[in-house]
């Protein structure tokens, strides 16, 4: 008959110590791994916020880079590679009208600051990044933001909305851009944007 192992009072009291240690040295070493939430971070219920129901609004604006002049709202900060025919490395930053109309005296409602660099070896492929930022009614103050790629030469472009702020928070959605106007002698040119934005 086998005889049951006793241990004497020392000695579990030490095994239990040792056994509460390990506790809590591997509990917080696998407390990133298992997901745990930490000290900075808590879990927000939306309902608690009173988000109202998303929308999809439709906005038609003509975007302005004006280059020449004395007051260009398109200024080149680097410049293209030698001998690139599709001005790699080339970026220029933009403050650029935002008009409900072609012409660029026509009402402005915001603008589009941010900026754009040829990143395209092969064509004319702009990396667009910009925040429409509106100065007009309720949208006043609102912005959302517009990343993506720009291949100047098509006919319709197509880039995302990644997010916006003010009436555009939790923005998603896209803009199309095509060319309006572009003067050869200049380098100044008109695109309208069509925007579609799911925002609340």
């Amino acid at each position: 008959m086998a005889r049951p192992l006793l241990i004497s009072p020392p000695y579990f009291f030490f095994f239990f110590f040792f056994f509460i240690i390990f506790f809590f040295i591997f509990s917080s070493a696998i407390t990133p791994i298992l997901g745990e939430e930490y000290s900075y971070v808590k879990r927000v219920d939306p309902k608690k916020m009173k988000t109202p129901k998303s929308k999809l609004s439709h906005f038609q604006l003509y975007w302005h880079d004006i280059v020449s002049g004395s007051n260009p709202t398109s200024v080149p900060v680097i410049k293209p590679a030698n001998n690139s025919s599709t001005f790699f490395g080339f970026v220029s930053m933009i403050d650029n009208p935002l008009t409900i109309g072609p012409k660029v005296s026509s009402k402005m409602v915001g603008k589009a600051q941010g900026f754009y660099a040829a990143a395209d070896q092969e064509e004319v492929g702009l990396l667009m990044v910009m925040n429409f930022v509106f100065i007009d009614g309720k949208y006043n103050g609102s912005t959302f933001t517009v990343l993506g790629r720009n291949t100047v030469f098509s006919e319709v472009r197509e880039m995302p909305i990644i997010g916006g702020s003010g009436l555009f928070r939790f923005a998603r959605g896209y803009v199309q851009a095509k060319t309006y106007m572009f003067n050869y002698t200049s380098g100044d040119a008109t695109v309208q944007y069509n925007a579609y934005v799911m925002h609340y």
